[in-house]
């Protein structure tokens, strides 16, 4: 459809139908994204039923991650995902619009699930339900009809890595030329604020570098783009003719760097699924604190 991974709110507009009803393109499915911080005591469903974007399904994101996995928001199996993704009415020719009307962008989390399970035609709504509700755009409160389908799901293994990978590109010394790139917050980052999940120790993966996904967007919710965006990367010491592995707290904000990433046209990123929930949590692994060394 379109070379960028994101849409605007005019375009989205341009192609809804009335409230209730189904868009104007039969194959467009907006699909909310919202996940909130447990601290935040918001609730992304409730919020959803009360106001969407019409003609909208809401994807949980909690609900629909691995549930055998001690670790928050890990891939779905393969089978599952298909199932879960039937049921909302999404089929390997739907067009999908992750937005999120939430402070972590969650929309990247969902974009990326589809792309590394093969679906190509998602995108991001730049600046999300944030900006769609400032433009004083349509929302309902009226439940979408759904019909289930069917979704063939082909695992893409490049743009995602496993703690075993990250432990052997540090055993390697670098020679592979992958990065690994941390969205946390500084203070997370350099280990001197605490982790907000128990139990994890404070810090970060040996040589990573640090950009919190914070510092990637204008007023206005939207991503940073061209010479600007890209000023963010190379500021955090970042290769951008180099691989790169995003990581982050639990795999939703290292979604938001390879979101930014795709829309400079850089594919060869990948995401670390388990994240510092994983690394963190298991004291085999090595770790390091204080800021990422200047370039």
């Amino acid at each position: 459809m379109i070379a960028s991974p994101l849409v605007s709110t005019e375009w989205l507009a341009s192609r809804l139908g009335d409230p209730g009803t189904q868009t104007v393109d039969a194959t467009l499915l907006p699909v909310d994204a919202s996940w909130h911080m447990p601290d935040s005591k918001r609730n992304a469903a409730k919020e959803f039923a009360q106001a969407h974007i019409p003609g909208a399904v809401f994807f949980d994101i909690d609900e629909n991650s691995h549930k055998a996995s001690q670790l928050p928001h890990t891939l779905q199996r393969l089978d599952k995902f298909q199932a879960i993704a039937g049921k909302l009415g999404i089929s390997n020719d739907t067009t999908l619009v992750i937005y999120d009307d939430s402070d972590v962008r969650s929309a990247a989390r969902v974009w990326w699930n589809f792309r590394v399970m093969g679906h190509r035609d998602v995108y991001v709504l730049d600046g999300g339900l944030q900006k769609w509700r400032a433009e004083g755009r349509m929302l309902t409160d009226v439940p979408t009809e759904v019909t289930p389908t069917t979704f063939k799901a082909t695992f893409q293994p490049e743009i995602m890595r496993s703690a075993d990978d990250i432990l052997m590109l540090l055993q390697a010394d670098g020679k592979t030329g992958e990065q690994i790139l941390d969205a946390r917050a500084a203070a997370r980052f350099a280990g001197s604020a605490p982790e907000p999940r128990p139990g994890l120790r404070a810090g970060h993966i040996p040589g990573a570098r640090n950009l919190p996904f914070s510092t990637l967007f204008d007023e206005d919710n939207t991503l940073l783009t061209g010479d600007a965006l890209r000023a963010r990367f190379i500021a955090a010491g970042v290769d951008l003719d180099r691989p790169i592995i995003t990581s982050c707290g639990s795999g939703v904000t290292a979604c938001v760097l390879k979101l930014a990433l795709a829309s400079l046209g850089k594919q060869d990123v990948a995401i670390y699924d388990g994240s510092w929930s994983e690394w963190g949590g298991d004291i085999s692994l090595p770790i390091e604190t204080g800021p990422a060394e200047a370039i």
